[in-house]
């Protein structure tokens, strides 16, 4: 009977502890969620920057698993370099390792304090506060957890069982390290089996070694689940993970042997004996971002030929998961990465067009048919996904994005269907009738297509991002292209004053061209009209002039 009640003690505690962590990265998403991923998506310019934006993104989430897969979905979207998102997650792992050496400081009279404040915050209007309530409760939660975890170790460390385990583990480093590695896996934390080592061996009961080598295992299955949730990801944010899977698995192989050496430091060093877990772990964690850094090039290059680009990448798929029709934040984000496949999507499509009109080849058409049929299909499945999600229980905030997502999704559509039905037979009439633009005719509508192909990409990071000024600097775009497609228009009606052949033959094919990616550009750069209404910047059709 006693050691059920201690088993229950043990796994409450520790569900408790999840619990919180889960509770702190969900308030933290929905009160900064926007900011946090606007923040991971400019702050990768350099590496310095970028060891610090994963750091701070993994301190407000409480998990690296949740900032690995930003990341990840950062790359796809092609918003981060891929050699870049390597060093954001060496940060990223940096900031694990420093909130568990945070806990362990021993502010668990701070937990009622922390879950009262937060639990006035829940009862806020605002979605930012709520979230940042939430936040707080976590915390508070995690705290309390901790002291609960030492409570219900205490009969634990006292018992004969476990002194014979932590004996055979102590003979057997490698199977200490599987099995820590296989309770990160399971728990999907890195950080909770830290905490649990930390209480299992703040009564001094585990040789600082085996304390060592069990961080270690901890530090290599956090790595895991974000491998196994990217599996059904493109190639390019399943390498993220991947790499840093392989950047975690060199560093323990390499520390594994030491580890006897780093007990002794340990031991010799001023540092209180019952906090050695979350040193090692913040050691660790530091030692390897400082030598895997300069090596993220021959990182990415590995997992390049580890898992090569496939042309099936981009085919069907679907981020909408009925599952996470539960949990609006998931379901949110699941309709956010479905809806920016159907923008790369319509990317192709008029990166297709350009060159078959650059080429004279309508072999570059081909695919336009299909990719439309995609992205009419994506379409209707996300308005049907948000329709079952429903408004009930959603936060203003939720609402609006999730109709920010179905307006997006709608705009997108409408684009497929003017390449479609417009500029694809108009180019294809081009190329059948062996047609040329006057060479002024063609170097106007290049660069218009240009344009427009430019105003999609930025299209897709303001939606992501929900970034205001990036938001203002696509409509002002819009502005540009309306003006770039009244003077084309009149260079080509004087050219048409000048009899040129070349002109009389396009002439209606270089007007319906320059209307139809006037169109385009309209849609694209709708998405930025609900962002600038709420920062206020938007009086109408039009931009409020900066002061």
């Amino acid at each position: 009977m006693e050691s059920t009640i201690v088993s229950v003690n043990l796994f409450g505690a520790i569900a408790l502890l999840l619990f919180g962590l889960a509770q702190v990265k969900d308030g933290m998403t929905r009160a900064f969620g926007t900011k946090l991923r606007a923040g991971l998506a400019r702050s990768t310019r350099s590496g310095a920057r970028s060891i610090f934006a994963g750091f701070v993104a993994t301190i407000a989430l409480q998990s690296s698993t949740a900032t690995a897969l930003i990341v990840a979905s950062f790359v796809e979207r092609d918003m981060i370099v891929p050699a870049m998102a390597q060093i954001v997650l060496l940060g990223a792992n940096v900031g694990t390792a420093a909130t568990a050496w945070i806990v362990a400081l021993g502010l668990g009279w701070l937990s009622p304090l922390l879950i009262l404040v937060g639990a006035v915050l829940l009862r806020a209007k605002s979605s930012a506060r709520q979230g940042g309530g939430a936040a707080l409760v976590g915390v508070g939660l995690m705290l309390l957890s901790l002291h609960l975890l030492s409570g219900a170790t205490d009969p634990i460390r006292q018992s004969p069982a476990l002194s014979l385990f932590i004996t055979m583990l102590g003979n057997a480093w490698p199977v200490a390290l599987f099995f820590s590695a296989a309770l990160a896996i399971a728990a999907s934390s890195s950080l909770a089996v830290v905490v649990l080592i930390l209480s299992l061996a703040a009564g001094g009961g585990i040789d600082t070694g085996l304390v060592i080598v069990l961080v270690l295992g901890a530090n290599l299955g956090g790595a895991v689940p974000p491998v196994l949730a990217t599996l059904h990801s493109p190639t390019r944010a399943r390498r993220v993970t991947l790499g840093n899977l392989i950047v975690r698995a060199i560093g323990v192989s390499i520390a594994l042997p030491f580890a006897g050496y780093g007990a002794d430091f340990l031991e010799l060093s001023p540092l209180p004996h019952q906090n050695f877990a979350v040193d090692a772990h913040l050691v660790f964690n530091l030692v390897v971002a400082l030598f895997a850094w300069p090596l993220s090039p021959f990182v990415l290059s590995l997992t390049s030929r580890l898992l090569p680009e496939k042309k099936q990448d981009l085919e069907e798929s679907s981020y909408l998961d009925n599952n996470d029709l539960a949990r609006p934040l998931s379901a949110l984000a699941g309709a956010t990465r479905e809806v920016m496949v159907a923008g790369d999507l319509v990317e192709r499509m008029l990166s297709h067009a350009a060159d078959a009109m650059n080429r004279n080849d309508s072999s570059a058409l081909t695919d336009v048919a299909m990719l439309e049929g995609r992205v009419d299909r994506i379409q209707h499945a996300i308005k049907v996904y948000i329709s079952k999600l429903g408004h009930n229980g959603l936060s203003a905030e939720e609402h609006r994005r999730s109709m920010d997502i179905v307006e997006y999704a709608i705009n997108l559509e409408h684009v497929g269907d003017i390449i479609e039905k417009g500029i694809l037979p108009e180019i294809t009439k081009k190329i059948d009738r062996g047609l040329q633009f006057s060479r002024d005719g063609q170097e106007e509508i290049a660069g218009l297509f240009n344009v427009t192909l430019d105003s999609i990409r930025m299209a897709q990071t303001v939606f992501a991002t929900q970034d205001a000024k990036l938001a203002r600097q696509l409509v002002e775009i819009k502005e540009d292209v309306r003006r770039l497609e009244k003077q084309s228009a009149e260079r080509h009606l004087q050219r048409l004053r000048e009899e040129r052949p070349e002109s009389i033959q396009t002439s209606s094919l270089h007007l319906d061209i320059l209307r139809d990616l006037k169109r385009v550009h309209a849609h694209i750069a709708a998405v930025a009209h609900p962002i600038l209404d709420q920062s206020g910047l938007l009086i109408e059709s039009r931009i409020r002039q900066a002061n």
